[in-house]
């Protein structure tokens, strides 16, 4: 028993896992420009979505995170991970197995030893067997191979664990952004509508005005021609407000049409999140499921070319076998002439074999090199997935800001417009053009607005959405 365990104390060939150190500069570019930040941890940047203000996006991103189908695939592949790793797990362990068999034979006397045996007075041609065992093998893991195999099936593990992350991120956000562009076409598909409208009146009162001989006929066709213009722009929007809804649908795991009849009602906007905590480059490496994914890829091709090394080095096992069996009738089984015993150390030495091992060990490194190198990509990536993220909506912010300025002056000037037609100053002609700068303005600060909001998700999507590395040890 000693021997054992000293032979189970061997330590594992090959290198050991060391995370790799990046570096990482200590604030985001963006940080100070983007004016977003806060000094405080952000709580609540695992259900970021919160944060937009609108209940019916947070209800359908609940659903979506329940029953997305991308989900229970990757539930699915979760799934199969855990068992690669509980097959891992058992290799270390020893295995056994109980056999048995009964046997019922009738023996030609035809045959030369059927001849000799039929010369015996007491030949009886029926000849019956049984036999029971018990048995058990256990490979001894001397120099750690199978252990680097238990590391490699637990990095790959916790790989799949964070794609699962990932994949609730991916489909949180995506459920965000339909729902985003859904209200914002809703409410563009209204103001075109009522661009219709107004358009309508300003060509019925341009009609009048060139039936007394006040406009020439070319203002005529002119203002036909944009009413024209504005009409073809509302079945392309209806259409791309179908598509888009039906897109929810798929992406919440229902038939399309499933929640068309409670989003029917026209409603603002989700507001703009006034703060989102940015944190640092290096925190990204914790909480963005990708870059945890990546480093888990790396650790297990690392325990791979220990795994690899291992083959050149012999190999034991111990196995024995403990039963009984008998010829004779199934009363002796089980008697001290029937019982059998076998102990076997078995040794396996790839000795010839170095030049395949020599190329296995060389394959496992250049995976490795590779994992480093892809590891490293995916972390500039994500830096600049959160760079761009912020800029993006800087940007997109400044846009709104000007633009919901051109509607405010716009509508001084629709009001001033009405209240000189009420006193008779101005046309009704000048009140309906005021009205379709006001609602072309209008459809530009929608526009802008929901792309501000597409940012925001965006912004926490390069964020991680605040999911941390699971600690949980396998």
């Amino acid at each position: 028993m000693l021997t054992v365990s000293s032979l189970l104390a061997g330590c594992a060939v090959g290198p050991d896992y060391t995370p790799p150190k990046l570096s990482t500069p200590n604030h985001f570019y963006g940080h100070d420009s983007v004016g977003k930040q806060e000094t405080t941890a952000d709580a609540h940047l695992q259900v970021w979505w919160e944060k937009f203000g609108d209940e019916q996006l947070t209800h359908y991103i609940a659903i979506a995170l329940n029953q997305n189908l991308d989900l229970v695939q990757a539930t699915a592949r979760l799934a199969q991970a855990r068992a690669g790793l509980g097959a891992a797990n058992a290799a270390l362990l020893p295995s056994g197995g109980i056999s048995g068999q009964a046997a019922r034979a009738y023996q030609s006397v035809e045959t030369p030893l059927g001849q000799v045996l039929n010369s015996s007075p007491s030949f009886d041609r029926y000849g019956s067997s049984y036999e029971t065992n018990l048995n058990a093998s256990w490979e001894l893991d001397v120099f750690g191979g199978l252990r680097r195999d238990q590391e490699a099936a637990q990095a790959e593990y916790h790989a799949t664990l964070a794609g699962i992350a990932a994949t609730q991120l991916a489909v949180a956000a995506q459920t965000a952004s339909i729902y985003v562009n859904i209200r914002a076409i809703q409410a563009r598909l209204d103001i075109a509508r009522k661009q219709v409208e107004t358009h309508q009146q300003i060509l019925d009162l341009t009609n009048l005005l060139y039936s007394k001989g006040l406009v020439p006929e070319r203002q005529v066709h002119q203002t036909q021609a944009m009413l024209a213009q504005y009409q073809a722009t509302v079945p392309l929007m209806e259409a791309s407000l179908e598509t888009t809804l039906n897109a929810l649908d798929v992406i919440l795991g229902t038939l399309p049409g499933s929640h068309r009849a409670e989003l029917a009602a026209i409603v603002p906007l989700p507001s703009i999140p006034k703060t989102i905590n940015m944190g640092t480059p290096g925190e990204l490496l914790t909480r963005r499921p990708d870059l945890i994914i990546a480093e888990r890829h790396l650790a297990a091709s690392n325990a791979k070319i220990g795994a690899a090394i291992a083959e050149y080095y012999p190999k034991f096992s111990l196995s024995g076998l403990l039963g009984s069996a008998t010829s004779i009738s199934e009363g002796n089984l089980f008697g001290n002439g029937a019982n059998q015993a076998t102990g076997i150390l078995g040794l396996r030495w790839r000795l010839f074999d170095f030049g395949r091992i020599d190329a296995q060990i060389a394959q496992a490194k250049g995976r490795e090199a590779e994992m480093l190198a892809a590891y490293r990509l995916a972390v500039l990536k994500a830096t600049e997935d959160v760079e761009n993220a912020f800029s993006t909506l800087a940007k997109r912010e400044q846009q709104t800001e000007m633009v919901s300025q051109g509607v405010d002056a716009l509508q001084r000037v629709r009001n001033t417009s009405f209240s000189a037609y009420q006193k008779g100053i101005a046309s009704k002609l000048e009140v309906l053009e005021a009205d379709e700068s006001l609602l072309r303005t209008l459809d530009e600060e929608t526009l802008a607005r929901a792309e501000t909001i597409t940012s925001a998700i965006a912004a926490f999507k390069a964020l991680g959405g605040g999911w941390q590395a699971d600690e949980e040890k396998s």
